[in-house]
């Protein structure tokens, strides 16, 4: 038993830790993120100069340079930058937008199913905008020339439109740009009904001579995240090297520092996530290219994502053709899955952060969203959920129980040899042995099913903290949004009082019902002997419920919900072995120790 509280008492600090993390680190970060995008704002309308010098991308060892546009350093409004070039619209049933003809760069995408806020009168949210404003995000597909190529596709080439007049599922639109050495290149463009654009890009040489060039494809965008990223969660650069090659995720403050040149491959693809959005480059699947993650400090400050594939030859009168793809979206798991199968992009579906227990992570998401699919609430998703792996896990938890119930019923003979051997520590080890062995109670049986749950409960933490489906996912009353914290507050009596509650006094009625649920499920055991334990398990609940308060709803939903489980299930094994249920004796003991103390002062 004392083995059996060590071993708690060590989860409970691993977990204490991690909370302290999110509650003293985490979150005192965002402000300060926050405050820094102000005073990064503040500065770029100071500033007087319209117009950086040309940026030229500076070499990397292992990468070729990729021609870059001029970028401003006094953004226009985003409005403003769509209206002052040619665009060909873009409509489909998940996103709006538009293709710019300079470049035929994607600088304007909007999620149409997404809002900023809860509110669903607030903004759609807008993920790609022009490199004419201050969030500049876009992505962009062109060419590197030769000696002999002439001029080529690039940032600056001002394409015509050939066929088509907008951009739809049902209707793609072709553009062109012919050089002065008669190479004439023509890309279609076509998108489906969700995030997926695909570029075929044909050249014809009409001169006398063969020619070579270069494709490239860069991913740019000018701020990180507003909200700084947590552990369980990957915001940043990341990618598949090769058809068979590995996984890379790099973080932005890493790629501030040093570039990361990843090796030459054929296959793959490279991007940039955020929590719930993303953008990748799906290169030609069959030509080897190079590729990179950098930082550029030359005028405007930038973050990219890019490859560069081999030189091609061009005979006359033998056209070659380079298909591409663009992921520009939210990070849904169906519609992600989908692509990798569909298109054969390796380990596309790790553009969602399942973490290392993703063997566990994605099934267990499967499992939320059939639920989901059938009674059409996420919430309700979460506690099915939590039912069923508690129903996997009963053999198991009927094992700890029973260890626990066996161990209660020898106790007293334990006490007795306790008594009987005093100091003689090597003596009490073995007569407490041979008593295990008697009555064939394995003292470790109820550590090794507790073990084998918790990569469960962070696989379940990691799916209601990262998939989109949670966010916005309203549950009953006043849980609006799972993926946000409980909106109540004690301070204002949850509501009924005209002010709001200060931050760190935040605390709303899932955490402490929560915080309940956890006192109720400790007193199931006795209280451990050892002061320092004692301690740690009185205060344990309360502390859970401050640190909990700052986590979406989901997640506390569900450690609420399977506390309750847990009680119920204790309760149910340890009657079936006979043992007593000592939950009032020790809520009872507990408030009799503070009356004896309060009386002997």
């Amino acid at each position: 038993m004392e083995k059996n509280r060590n071993y708690l008492v060590a989860i409970a600090l691993s977990v204490v830790i991690v909370l302290a993390w999110q509650f003293l680190y985490m979150n005192p970060r965002l402000e300060a993120r926050r405050a820094q995008e102000a005073e990064l704002a503040a500065k770029t309308q100071a500033q007087t100069t319209t117009t950086a010098p040309a940026a030229s991308t500076p070499a990397t060892p292992g990468a070729t340079s990729i021609p870059s546009s001029p970028t401003p350093l006094l953004p226009m409004s985003r409005d403003e930058a769509v209206a002052r070039t040619a665009r060909v619209e873009i409509d489909t049933p998940s996103i709006t937008g538009s293709v710019n003809l300079t470049g035929a760069r994607l600088d304007d995408i909007r999620l149409k199913d997404y809002r900023e806020t809860v509110d669903k009168t607030s903004p759609i949210i807008t993920l790609f905008s022009p490199s004419d404003t201050h969030d500049g995000y876009f992505a962009e597909l062109g060419f590197v020339k030769s000696d002999n190529s002439g001029t080529v596709p690039g940032p600056s080439t001002v394409w015509e439109v050939a066929e088509g007049s907008k951009l739809t599922p049902a209707t793609p639109v072709t553009l062109r740009f012919v050089n002065e050495k008669g190479v004439t290149f023509t890309r279609k463009l076509e998108v489906d009904d969700h995030y997926l654009f695909t570029v075929t890009d044909r050249i014809e040489n009409a001169g006398t001579e063969a020619v070579t060039l270069s494709s490239y494809g860069r991913i740019t965008r000018y701020n990180k995240p507003t909200t700084p990223s947590i552990y369980v969660l990957h915001e940043g650069f990341l990618g598949v090297i090769g058809a068979d090659g590995s996984f890379v995720e790099e973080k932005y403050k890493d790629i501030e520092e040093t570039p990361f040149v990843n090796p030459k491959a054929t296959g793959g693809w490279v991007g940039i996530t955020d929590k719930y959005w993303a953008s990748a480059l799906v290169p030609p699947q069959k030509t080897a290219y190079d590729s990179r993650f950098s930082h550029f400090t030359d005028g405007q400050s930038r973050y990219q994502a890019d490859y560069r594939g081999d030189e091609v030859s061009v005979a006359p009168g033998q056209p070659v053709e380079l298909q591409s793809r663009v992921f520009a979206g939210a990070k849904e798991v169906p519609i992600v899955d989908s692509y990798r199968s569909q298109y054969e992009i390796p380990r596309f579906d790790l553009m969602i952060d399942w973490g290392w227990f993703y063997f566990i992570t994605k099934p267990m998401f499967k499992m939320m969203d059939f639920f989901y699919r059938y009674i059409g609430n996420f919430g309700l998703a979460i506690l099915l959920t939590t039912v069923v792996v508690k129903l996997l896990f009963f053999p198991l938890a009927s094992k700890q129980y029973a260890s626990m119930a066996n161990m209660k019923r020898v106790q007293p003979k334990l006490e007795e040899l306790k008594a009987k051997f005093g100091d003689d520590r090597m003596g009490l080890q073995q007569a407490m042995m041979e008593v295990y062995k008697t009555e064939k109670i394995n003292p470790l049986a109820g550590c090794w099913p507790l073990a084998l749950q918790i990569p469960v409960f962070f696989a379940l933490y990691k799916v209601i903290y990262v998939t989109i489906e949670m966010r916005h996912a309203p549950f009953f009353g006043w849980i609006q949004d799972l993926s946000a914290p409980d909106p109540t507050s004690f301070i204002n009596l949850f509501g009924l009082l005209p002010f709001a509650a200060p931050t760190f006094l935040h605390l709303g009625v899932w955490p402490i019902i929560m915080g309940i649920t956890m006192f109720v499920q400790m007193r199931m055991n006795p209280t451990p002997p050892d002061p320092t334990q004692a301690m740690i398990f009185n205060w344990m609940p309360l502390v859970f419920t401050f640190m909990l308060a700052s986590f979406p709803a989901g997640l506390v939903i569900y450690w609420a919900w399977n506390n309750t489980l847990s009680v119920t299930q204790q309760a149910l094994i340890m009657k079936k072995h006979g043992a007593k249920i000592e939950l009032f004796d020790n809520i009872k003991g507990l408030f009799r120790r503070k009356g004896s103390a309060a009386s002997k002062k």
